[in-house]
């Protein structure tokens, strides 16, 4: 059936950029979407290349309808096949806002990106992946969604965010349940405080943090240690899960007193 391929929303770097690369080196073949950075998709292209063949890069939005269908026809195109989606892409919002001040604008461009796309993206994924279960092209297709801590937790200058992520969470139960039975399972992996360039600006606030003891592993995650989970799924180590939950956040999760 030849090798299998994953896509990654949002792959050209940060979180996105270490997941493909973990699939490639484990043998994938990896299509990697990516909005506006077209040199650090580049980059993480020629990294992928390093790894093997038939690697793939592909311009597109996923809030927009038109991309979306677009950015799955062309990877369909390419490698007549999809085994796994990482809804990776996301975006923080342009400027940290009170809650009290937060624009509809910002609302709506945060949550077109980080909720509608996705579900969406996924809503067509998974039917092509069970046209494909159907056709016996494809085995054990999974849907892997990547939200935030910030599923369950307030910020108050990033409102949208919290909100977009929150919904994922949902969004992760609804197409678990929708697809269990037709052979298709569906994760959610939850990054804790990530060192990439989305974190940048805050990196001497979460410094103090961690070392404060925030989280009981006192160390910054890397897009590599996400990267792992998701390599744990795609390879089936979880064939009797669905709608999990994965917390690669250095315990944050445990709610210490």
């Amino acid at each position: 059936m030849g090798a299998q391929v994953a896509l990654v929303t949002g792959g050209g770097r940060g979180i996105g950029r270490g997941i493909a690369l973990a699939l490639a080196r484990a043998g994938w073949q990896v299509a990697i979407n990516y909005r506006g950075d077209a040199a650090a998709a580049q980059e993480t292209l020629r990294l992928l290349q390093e790894s093997g063949s038939g690697m793939l890069a592909i311009q597109a939005d996923i809030s927009s309808a038109r991309d979306r269908a677009r950015l799955l026809e062309t990877v369909i195109q390419r490698f007549q096949r999809l085994d796994v989606l990482v809804n990776n892409a996301g975006m923080a919002p342009r400027q940290r806002t009170d809650l009290l001040s937060l624009s509809e604008a910002s609302f709506d461009e945060v949550l077109s990106v980080n909720l509608k796309g996705p579900f969406f993206l996924t809503q067509q994924a998974a039917q092509i992946m069970l046209d494909l279960l159907k056709a016996g092209q494809i085995v054990s297709p999974k849907i892997i969604n990547i939200s935030s801590i910030s599923a369950y937790t307030a910020s108050l200058n990033r409102g949208e965010y919290c909100i977009s992520k929150a919904g994922v969470a949902m969004m992760t139960a609804l197409f678990a349940d929708r697809l269990a039975a037709e052979g298709v399972n569906v994760y959610e992996i939850r990054p804790g405080i990530i060192q990439t360039d989305m974190t940048a600006g805050v990196q001497e606030k979460y410094d103090a943090l961690i070392a404060g003891g925030l989280t009981p592993i006192r160390r910054w995650g890397q897009p590599e240690d996400v990267a792992r989970a998701v390599l744990a799924i795609a390879s089936d180590a979880l064939p009797f899960s669905t709608g999990e939950v994965i917390n690669v956040d250095g315990g944050f999760h445990l709610r210490r007193l």
